[in-house]
């Protein structure tokens, strides 16, 4: 038998120029097109992403490499679409086929999730099918977008007058906002059946469970009974093993060839004759088991595993190792030679040597050469191989062995014989071991059924390292006597994609003359397309003397060896046997002749009979292996001396492959003798015949229906497949998110193909592939050629491929993702139950012994304290007391970024300067009593000074943030609105920010001849002012607190003199505050418990504030914690961005600091300030991470306050630690709150926010209903204390708001009491824990606030549960935010890596928010880093964010819009 190697043949031009011959791609384009008709109704323009000018550009790079498909590896998951799918040319007539086609009568339905949202607008969300979208001609033009008929623009009105930086609105007649609204019309179609009812608990959300369809079909045939093929033929003379076979023709007849190696251009390179091969395979036993290691210790006994590493252009050097293997009774196992360390799945191979025990590789010297070298000359050591010693079986390196020494010839047994490898879906490598007998009677076997004679050429140009390629090329043809003089080949081995290369090329070769084969052994019969390629082969040959009768293809897997085979015939009067069946049928398991010629059928053809000796039947492929019906598909399974008996080391998996035992439907086994499952799915037609019509491997089940890979891939190809992507070069798999299966197709482009042609091509493969298969595709993607991780042999390696894609490192250059069409078991829309009336929830929580949730902190009045200050009522006049008792205690001290004292005040320092400012605003402002002095000074001393000053004047101060030098044009408009909207009568500065009020960038920014007058309080007045004010009354008002909220209102509260006081009273006892502490503080001094810590407490409690304005950390981020340390500070507070920039600036020099003196072991309590839900794991990973430096994980907590009441809570000194609970999150979205273990599916972890304030009293009441609620259940936290802020300050007067947020009562209970409500949800839980004054303590956990919570669905969502899950799914995600728009949801990720990496992230991002919170995103758009606006407390600003997307300027890297 001649071997020609399976070089590579032709490039992809002639192939481009050629392919039109190729007769099944037209036949398929027929059924595609018919499928892409049914779209041309309705003519919708689906959104194509944007993508950033950068990243267009690299993806088409001119020089490329254009991916060698010459060789696609078979087992190993490459699905080359050899063919496409293709009618039977006798089953329907063309004509009538096409005329089918163009009038594109066929009928299919897709399913499609629905995504209702909350509220009326149930349609809009549905997303409807995807490709209804595009407009196909006759010959497939490109589909046109519709002009939109009437340009929407829809306003976003300014809430409540407080204006945002765009209170204008957005109108969105702009890119962004034009694509979403095409996605949301894409959407209003509803295309899914009714839902089923649901099996739900009041608040469980189930998934959707695939109910069975009733109409779906079911086998109805009788139980199949197994077939036997016909006996093993006994010749008398047999050789009773190969190793006698070969010494037998090497003895008798040396110089007959038994195999020749031909080049590329069919010239014989090298002929082996069977005298050669006998002498040299002895040759290489006497050496391995003689030559290495020591004459005691030999490295390699008989029954020894040895890898043979050989080229696939070397057969010859194979064949003589392997035979040397054989008569050394070592076993062999062939595996494919490693190119470079970092192969696709040479890791695996690497575990399978190491799992056999394999120490010595066998290589040809070429081979050896070829190997990558350390520098010393080493091999190095492959990733995951064990060490190796290589040795080469060249002749001229080897010993001969002595006269006397003979190999060992045994008669076949049941030791192993080789090893051979096989690739699993899941990448990993099993070894498939093979016996002796088993190889001797599976080479009498095809010896048999082939009709192998004396005097035959085979031509084989598969892979003879395994499968068909070794059993006909290497052992069949030592059974087979040879001889010397043989005409022209007799036999040949092949695959489809040989055959396809072959019609390519066949018109340079004139003179071919096929008549001569009798036997064209077709290796992939088992491929259903592979049809296609023998018809079209046998159109074009059948002239060069082929006949139809010869081309026989056989099915075979590595554990079973060839399961069946055509036998060759001479009557050429019998037809080979075809099915035409129904795709829907087969996606349900049954088979269903297709008489209605529909165009989603597959054609397949038989692959001849059973193996002679052996027993065949088919079972169920999951579950018990119960035998199939008639009419239904199953995995082919088979009982045969001739198969694999196990996976090396592997006794489970044996089990379950090799040892299964059919059963009956009565469950009685029907054989004694276990069979081995081939991993092919199939059935056994009339005559015998058995027919392949998938792999195992390829099976993907979706929503309970089988699709096999290989058809989604010949579909695909269907699509005018040349233009765009490469033909071998597409792999479909699929991956489970949200408990099902989703198909994901990836394929590589071709360079030249513009993004519009790549997007159209993607569209139609979507609308191709729903219509043939009625199934969804989740994901399709496109890379730039040749990107694809390759099996050794050429092919797509399919694992690996699906392991990048999973971990974000294929690098997509086109994505489109289409999750609203496939996932369709999302739970229902929430229905909001009707609300229960007051009485029946008191009566319930009686009944089930909840409490009603309320807590308060201590009782101001009972303390008694020493505390002096107690008896002002106005923080002015404690200030002139400790001037005159204490005038010479410093009170603040201002470090700067080298933590040195930039400055200081004493009481009596203070108080002066404050004296001062007052004067200068009496004379030079001529400002009235209760006038509004606007302060904008950088934080620091001046600030404190011109606060007191104010008061002493009887002004109203309102503390503002300067505009920021570097960004006028952004920050200086809103010190704008806060000094218009506060009415202020003029504003109190330093002299720098005088200047840059006048500076150029500032009369750009706004309009400058509009400020109240600005007085520069550097040079102040010598004099003082003749009597200091006093107010008439506590309750009038003492400053304003402006402060811009996260969803981008501006909201201003109006603080009376006795909430001030009251306030800080409040914080001295809760911290213990007295002169003689002192108290670091990193915090912006403008609004909230900043401002108050940092200018009031201080004044009121006579401790020392040591001053660090955060904008010096990010100089020198380790200031704070070094002033902590130096001034052994004992309480400090600190802000968000503070910790998390000593987190991420610091993480890797704590050693450093340890050296450089940091101790922080005398930090009792460390406060986060707040206005959200505690950031447990920025705490965390801080405690931790500052742990080493004596930090004590107890000290640090959080607090929490709002517009309403700027402090509710302060973890303060006494008390119990902050506790942690967890929570489900599923029940959270529904307004419950379940509590977990930690760890659990779903969980959420809530830290406590600090203890209630002394003064303070909570509770929770439901938003809607104003009614308590019970402990442990979710509502808006309600507030009542003396520090309330007393209303809002608006220029409208906006009343109605007010009294809602600022006096609102309960419905029922306690109907008396005025409470604030802080518009957060959170819910109080009493802990097993006591408080100082021995009661049971109660603790507030904040959910989040009740503006940016998102209402998808009808449930409640936080946008921080959605962005800590997207932030969690790939590494080069910094940082996340989402919005809603138009019942949208929209994720806006930054990315800080290449802008290659944008497109990994669109179906990560999408698959972590499916599982974790059932929900479908919108649109993913990835940005750079620094792009999500933060304000100054570190929160997110995703308003200003939403309005910045819709007005189109954000610059993304990309936006996907998910269909």
């Amino acid at each position: 038998g001649r071997l020609r190697p399976a070089g590579p043949r032709l490039g992809m031009t002639a192939f481009q120029k050629s392919c039109r011959i190729s007769a099944d791609t037209v036949v398929v384009g027929f059924a595609v097109q018919a499928a892409l008709a049914k779209h041309k109704e309705r003519k919708m323009a689906v959104p194509m992403p944007s993508k950033r000018r950068s990243l267009v550009v690299q993806s088409s790079m001119d020089a490329y490499t254009p991916p060698d498909t010459s060789s696609g590896s078979d087992g190993e998951g490459s699905l080359h679409g050899e063919g496409t799918p293709t009618s039977s040319h006798g089953s329907i007539s063309m004509e009538h086929w096409i005329s089918r086609a163009i009038h594109g009568s066929t009928t299919s339905s897709t399913t499609s999730s629905s995504s209702t949202q909350s509220g009326g607008s149930g349609a809009a969300g549905r997303l409807a099918d995807v490709l209804a979208q595009t407009h196909v001609g006759e010959l497939g033009d490109a589909p046109h977008p519709r002009p939109p008929t009437r340009p929407r623009s829809c306003w976003v009105p300014a809430n409540g007058g407080f204006a945002r930086s765009s209170s204008a609105g957005v109108p969105v007649s702009s890119r962004v906002s034009a694509k979403i609204q095409q996605l949301v019309n894409t959407l209003k179609r509803p295309k899914r059946p009714p839902l089923r009812e649901f099996f739900v608990d009041d608040f469980e959300e189930l998934l959707e469970v695939q109910q069975p369809d009733p109409n779906q079909p079911r086998p109805e045939g009788a139980q199949m009974l197994a077939i036997r093929g016909e006996q093993m033929g006994v010749v008398t003379n047999w050789p009773p093993s190969l190793e006698a076979a070969l010494q037998r023709w090497g003895t008798i007849s040396p110089k007959a060839p038994c195999l020749t190696t031909m080049d590329t251009n069919g010239k014989a390179l090298y002929v082996l004759t069977y005298g050669k091969l006998w002498t040299r395979s002895m040759k290489v036993a006497y050496n391995i088991l003689h030559k290495l290691g020591t004459k005691q210790e030999p490295m390699l006994r008989p029954g020894d595993r040895v890898a043979l590493v050989f080229p696939n252009n070397d057969p010859a050097a194979f064949m003589v190792a392997f035979y040397g293997c054989l008569l050394a009774e070592v076993v062999p196992v062939p595996i494919e030679v490693p190119l470079t360390r970092k192969d696709a799945g040479s890791q695996q191979i690497g575990f399978l040597l190491g799992s056999c025990g394999v120490t010595v590789a066998l290589t040809s010297d070429a081979c050896h050469k070829g190997l990558p070298k350390s520098p010393t000359g080493e091999i190095p050591q492959f990733k995951g191989w064990p060490k190796l010693l290589w040795f080469v079986t060249e002749s001229k390196h080897l010993s001969k062995p002595p006269r006397d020494w003979y190999p060992h010839i045994k008669d076949a047994n049941n030791d192993t014989a080789y090893i051979e490898y096989k690739t699993c879906k899941d990448g990993s490598v099993l070894g498939v071991t093979v016996m002796r007998i088993a190889m001797l009677t599976h080479c009498q076997g095809l010896t048999q059924s082939c009709g192998y004679a004396e005097a035959e050429t085979i031509v084989n140009v598969l892979d003879f390292k395994k499968d068909v390629g070794l059993w006909h090329g290497i052992l069949t043809v030592r059974a087979a006597p040879p001889d010397p003089c043989s005409p022209s080949a007799r036999v040949a081995c092949v695959k489809s994609r040989d055959m396809h290369w072959a019609l390519v090329a066949h018109r340079d070769q004139r003179d071919i003359d096929l008549s001569s084969l009798r036997m064209l052994l077709v290796a992939d019969g088992s491929n259903p397309w592979s049809i296609s390629s023998c018809d079209a082969f046998l159109n074009v040959f059948q002239g060069k003397g082929l006949r139809a009768e010869v081309i026989c293809p056989c099915a075979s897997s590595p554990e079973a060896l060839t399961v069946a085979i055509r036998r060759p015939t001479d009557d050429c009067n019998l037809p080979p046997g075809r099915g035409v069946l129904s795709m829907h049928g087969l996606s349900h398991g049954v088979i269903r002749v297709d008489t209605e010629e529909k165009l989603s059928v597959l054609t397949v053809q038989d692959v001849g009979t059973v193996m002679p000796g052996a027993l065949m039947c088919v079972v169920r492929p999951d579950g018990v292996p119960q035998l199939c019906k008639t009419d239904e598909i199953g995995e082919v399974c088979v009982c045969s001396i001739a198969t694999g008996t196990s996976y090396y080391g592997l006794s489970g998996m044996t089990k379950n492959t090799f040892e299964v035992f059919p059963m009956s439907s009565s469950g009685a086994p029907i054989s004694e003798y276990p069979f081995t499952r081939t991993g092919l799915l199939g059935f056994i037609g009339p005559g015998g015949l058995v027919f392949i019509a998938g792999k195992m491997d390829g099976l993907m089940v979706v929503a309970g229906r089988r699709h096999n890979a290989d058809d989604i891939v010949a579909t695909a190809l269907a699509v005018e497949p040349m233009k765009f992507v490469y033909r071998g070069r597409i792999a479909v798999f699929s991956i489970t998110v949200l408990h099902d299966e989703r198909i994901v197709v990836v394929a590589e482009q071709r360079p030249d193909s513009t993004e519009e042609d790549s997007f159209q091509w993607m569209s139609r493969v979507l609308q191709a592939i729903d219509g043939i298969h009625q199934v969804g595709v989740y994901c399709l993607a496109l890379v730039p050629s040749n990107t694809l991780p390759k099996t050794p042999l050429g092919g797509i390696h399919l694992s690996e491929t699906k392991q990048q894609f999973l971990e974000g490192s294929l690098h997509p250059c086109n994505v489109l993702m289409c999750p609203h069409t496939c996932v369709s078991n999302l739970p229902k829309p929430r229905q909001k139950q009707p609300e229960i009336g007051p009485a029946s929830v008191m009566v319930g929580n009686l009944v089930s012994g909840k409490r009603i949730a309320q807590a308060s902190g201590r009782d101001l009045g009972q303390m008694e304290d020493n505390d002096q200050a107690r008896k002002f009522l106005f923080l002015s006049e404690v200030l002139q007391w400790r001037a005159q008792t204490t005038p010479d205690h410093v009170l603040y001290t201002l470090l700067n970024s080298r933590g040195a004292i930039a400055s200081s005040l004493t009481c009596l320092q203070l108080h002066k300067r404050a004296e001062k400012i007052a004067a200068l605003l009496a004379e030079r402002g001529h400002l009235q009593d209760g006038d509004h002095v606007a302060l904008v000074y950088p934080p620091g001393i001046d600030l404190i000074a011109a606060f007191y000053g104010c008061l002493y004047c009887g002004c109203v101060p309102i503390t503002v943030r300067p505009p920021h030098p570097q960004n006028i044009a952004t920050t200086l408009p809103t010190v704008k609105m806060i000094v218009e909207v506060s009415r202020s009568a003029c504003v109190m500065t330093s002299q720098a920010i005088c200047k840059l009020l006048r500076s150029k960038e500032a009369t750009a920014a706004v309009d400058v001849r509009t400020w109240p007058p600005v007085l520069d309080t550097d040079d102040l007045p010598k004099k003082k002012p003749p009597h200091l004010h006093k107010p008439s009354n506590p309750d009038t008002l003492a400053y304003l607190d402006f402060s811009v909220s996260t969803t981008g209102m501006l909201a201003g509260v109006k603080m009376s003199h006795t909430a001030t006081s009251a306030f800080c009273r409040s914080i001295k006892l809760q911290c213990e505050l007295y002169p003689s502490r002192e108290v670091a503080i990193c915090l912006d001094p403008y609004c909230g418990l900043g401002f108050v810590l940092w200018c009031l407490c201080s004044v009121y409690s006579g401790h020392q504030s040591i001053l660090i304005p955060p904008s010096e950390l990010e100089v020198n981020p380790a200031l704070w914690l070094m002033a902590v340390s130096q001034y052994r500070v004992r309480d400090t507070f600190c802000s968000y961005s503070v910790m998390e920039l000593c987190t991420k600036g610091l993480g890797l020099q704590t050693e450093l600091l340890k050296t450089r003196g940091l101790d922080l072991s005398r930090v009792r309590t460390c406060v986060v300030v707040a206005e959200e839900r505690p950031r447990i794991a920025l705490t965390q990973s801080f405690s931790k991470l500052f742990k080493d430096l004596g930090l004590h994980p107890r000290a640090v907590s959080t607090s929490f306050g709002c517009r309403v009441n700027l402090a509710i809570c302060l973890q303060g000194t006494s008390g119990p630690d902050p506790t942690t609970v967890y929570v489900d999150m599923r029940a959270l979205r529904h307004d419950r709150v379940r509590l977990v273990e930690r760890g659990s599916p779903h969980s959420l972890p809530l830290m406590e926010s600090g203890k209630i304030l002394p003064g303070v009293r909570i509770i929770i009441a439901n938003p809607e209903t104003k009614g308590p609620l019970g402990d442990s259940h979710l509502g808006e936290i309600w507030v009542h204390s003396s520090h309330n802020a007393s209303g809002y300050f608006t220029v409208y007067g906006d009343e109605s708001l007010q009294s809602d947020h600022f006096s609102s009562r309960l419905s029922f209970g306690d109907t008396q009491t005025v409470w604030a409500r802080t518009g957060y949800l959170g819910f109080l839980r009493r802990t097993e824990l006591t408080d100082a004054s021995g009661e049971r303590h109660d603790a507030l956990y904040v959910v989040g606030a009740l503006d940016e919570a998102m209402e998808l669905r009808g449930m409640r969502y936080h946008p921080i549960d959605i962005e800590t899950s997207v932030i969690r799914t790939h590494k080069s995600i910094m940082e996340c935010a989402v919005f809603t728009w138009t019942n949208l949801l929209v994720v806006v990720v930054e990315l800080d890596g290449s802008e290659q990496e944008a497109l990994d992230l669109v179906p990560l991002v999408t698959n972590s928010v499916l599982e974790d919170h059932y929900l479908i995103v919108g649109v993913v758009v990835v940005v750079d880093v620094g792009v999500i606006p933060i304000n100054s407390r570190g929160e997110k600003q995703r308003m200003h964010l939403r309005d910045g997307f819709l007005a189109d300027q954000l610059d993304p890297i990309y936006v996907a819009y998910n269909m």
